[in-house]
């Protein structure tokens, strides 16, 4: 349940990115409003999934560097997450839909930044686990 929680979260999260960045687009599917909440709920699982099993490994690895920066480094680990998000919807492993985020590595990091607030925000009014 908790899961579900921070996909759902993650997908507002994602949606409200995309709204406001012109650099990140949500693309697939039809113009219908169904299909656009699953092309969004879509890229968000990946994108939990990725955050769920890429994240921890990565940084328990790069923990003196989150020691030396003082903990800065993980706005970089969060951007190489969206990062590889576009790469494995990019792939067509899951049909014609995916991330895309145009204009290079800092508007990665400036939309990671922004994301990683967002879901903040919003997780702060989501159910919590008993």
């Amino acid at each position: 349940m908790n899961f579900l929680v921070r996909v759902i979260v993650t997908a507002v999260a994602l949606w409200l990115s995309d709204l406001i960045f012109t650099n990140l687009e949500i693309y697939g599917g039809d113009d219908s409003v169904g299909s656009r909440i699953l092309v969004i709920l879509g890229v968000a699982l990946v994108f939990s999934l990725v955050s769920a099993i890429v994240k921890p490994i990565v940084s328990i690895i790069s923990i003196p560097l989150l020691i030396l920066t003082l903990g800065l480094f993980y706005l970089l680990i969060n951007a190489f997450m969206l990062w590889l998000t576009t790469w494995i919807t990019d792939q067509g492993w899951f049909g014609d839909w995916g991330l895309e985020v145009s204009g290079g590595f800092w508007w990665f990091v400036w939309i990671a930044l922004i994301l990683a607030v967002l879901q903040a925000i919003i997780g702060a009014f989501a159910p919590k686990k008993d």
